[in-house]
């Protein structure tokens, strides 16, 4: 059924193709070269010295300060820097390419076809904002994974997870009381049906669901193992699956080379998660000293969101208000201990719902200056969400070196009208102020006066 809906989507999206009003002529050149840019290399907060880079396919091949000639043998793209800031694409590790767009409503009653077409829609927008790659949290986006990665409409890069993996009455199962109970075998919920979540209430069940979520091109596999805002039945303080269940999820995981996320926001949630091998802990806002501690001495990553308000929540009921509420509260405590305890900590959004937020996806690393510095954001989001990404290991559709500038690395670039080190609300304005647009070595954007 799962297989029937993903081919159905692919094949959507290719057909209306031809109807997508374009972002802008990709220019696909076999050389690149940028002139004259200082270059902020996602590792370190400050420019190097006017440089040149030379990109080559789709790769970084060479830097230097001394100019670099055009190959006379091969079709090359000068772009004159004119001293701006040369930077790495931006990533969101925490993102939900097909929940983006659509309400809640919307998801469970329309199409996978027409959601599709949101979602393709909103990937366009998503790399216009500079947002070359994106690790997808929940969501059936293996087909708009695909659509992106052969040329078919543009789009970041996905990290995709498939289907969230959760328990009866968890974060992620969206069914109402009056389809309980669900006798073995019995029919899947609408939610199910879509790829968006999965239920499964033993070890044995874990290990299946999360061998189908491989089996279709997931990077990662993801679960909740405490409750969630969004979710009717399933309160923040809750722990859901057990240790082996979670333990059967990391064991598969393991076996094809990858590693298993947990959306946890409680000490005990995360506390289970770690104890069963999670390499990766989503959100964390409520967590305590001892968990944070325990996190940093594990060497356990944090891909955690700076939550500042209600955001997208008017369109939940009060009572999930409430609960968002609780965790807009514990993001100060929350980031203050990852400065304490030198937790391992990526950036993301995980926007939902809200086409109205996710076009201020950049500002989200504008507020994480209340407590880094410009410099510290802008590392955590390129180069410390590309080690992120790199823990998948073998199951890494994208081999390659991402979120820095440096020899060898995949060509994702972002061109900025000024310095985001000493400006950070540059990058909150993309229409304006990234004049160059970069993934893979392809030109999506280009505004330099010519």
């Amino acid at each position: 059924m799962l297989q029937k809906v993903t081919s159905l989507a692919a094949a959507c999206l290719a057909y209306v193709t031809a109807f997508l009003a374009p972002v802008q002529a990709q220019e696909r050149s076999a050389t690149t070269i940028f002139e004259n840019v200082r270059i902020f290399d996602g590792k370190t907060a400050a420019l190097s010295a006017p440089s040149n880079v030379l990109i080559r396919g789709h790769l970084i091949e060479r830097i230097a300060q001394d100019p670099i000639p055009a190959d006379r043998r091969s079709d090359t793209q000068i772009i004159a820097g004119g001293g701006r800031v040369l930077m790495p694409g931006l990533s969101d590790v925490h993102w939900h390419a097909m929940l983006v767009r659509p309400t809640p409503a919307q998801l469970l009653s329309s199409d996978i076809g027409y959601t599709t077409l949101l979602a393709g829609e909103e990937a366009t927008a998503t790399l216009m904002r500079g947002f070359t790659t994106v690790r997808d949290m929940g969501g059936p986006a293996f087909s708009l994974k695909r659509a992106i990665d052969e040329g078919i409409l543009p789009g970041p890069r996905i990290y995709p997870s498939g289907a969230v993996i959760t328990v009866t009455g968890g974060h992620g199962d969206f069914r109402e009381l009056a389809d309980l109970p669900r006798t073995l075998g019995g029919p899947l919920s609408r939610a199910e049906q879509l790829g968006g979540s999965i239920v499964a209430d033993s070890p044995d069940e874990v290990r299946k669901r999360a061998r189908e979520q491989l089996m279709q091109g997931a990077s990662q596999i993801k679960l909740t193992a405490g409750g969630g805002v969004a979710s009717p039945f399933s309160p923040l303080d809750v722990t859901t699956f057990t240790e082996a269940e979670l333990r059967a999820a990391v064991e598969v995981a393991t076996d094809w080379g990858t590693y298993v996320a947990t959306h946890a926001y409680t000490p005990s949630a995360i506390q289970r998660s770690i104890a069963a091998g999670v390499k990766v802990i989503e959100h964390g806002h409520l967590m305590d000293e001892t968990t944070a501690r325990l996190i940093a001495e594990k060497g356990i990553w944090l891909s955690t969101q700076p939550f500042t308000d209600l955001g997208g929540a008017a369109v939940l009921p009060p009572d999930q208000q409430q609960q968002m509420m609780q965790v807009v509260r514990g993001t100060d405590l929350m980031y203050n201990l990852v400065k304490k305890y030198k937790i391992k900590t990526a950036f993301g959004t995980d926007i939902l719902f809200s086409k109205a937020l996710a076009e201020r996806q950049g500002q989200a690393i504008v507020d994480l200056t209340r407590w880094f510095t410009p410099g510290e954001a802008l590392i955590m989001a390129t180069s410390k969400n590309g080690e992120l990404l790199s823990l998948s290991g073998p199951r890494n559709p994208y081999p390659g070196k991402l979120g820095v500038i440096e020899q060898g690395a995949l060509a994702d670039l972002l061109l900025v009208d000024g310095n985001p080190l000493e400006n950070i609300n540059l990058i909150a304005d993309p229409t304006n102020k990234f004049l160059v647009i970069m993934k893979d070595g392809v030109i999506y954007k280009n505004t330099i006066p010519r």
